[in-house]
């Protein structure tokens, strides 16, 4: 796969008809014709040396949905997820968010 970034635009350019049909999941899941369209943030680091792999989480955007469990708190608390340390203060009968995947832990 090719990347090219011009200025704030980044392209990607499939080579491999895997890599066609990886991108088009990957569209479906992050465009969203009749609501907002979803944001792809980057966790962890990126330090080729180390591991030549980005990883980005994809999120919501402000005013799109939110996903949340079925588990709801029953006291005030804050939750955070492990991945990416973003923190949700939460009210009773609140349902705990998933971020990056799974479920939120609440912090000690």
């Amino acid at each position: 796969m090719k990347i090219r970034v011009d200025k704030n635009v980044v392209e990607f350019h499939p080579e491999t008809e895997q890599e066609t049909a990886d991108m088009e999941v990957l569209w479906r899941i992050v465009v969203d014709c009749v609501n907002a369209s979803k944001k792809m943030e980057p966790i962890g680091e990126y330090i080729p040396i180390k591991s030549n792999v980005a990883r980005f989480v994809i999120e919501d955007v402000p005013g799109g949905l939110t996903h949340y469990s079925n588990d709801k708190v029953e006291e005030e608390c804050t939750v955070i997820c492990t991945i990416c340390n973003k923190y949700a203060h939460l009210k009773p009968g609140d349902s705990v968010p998933n971020c990056c995947g799974r479920e939120m832990e609440h912090v000690d």
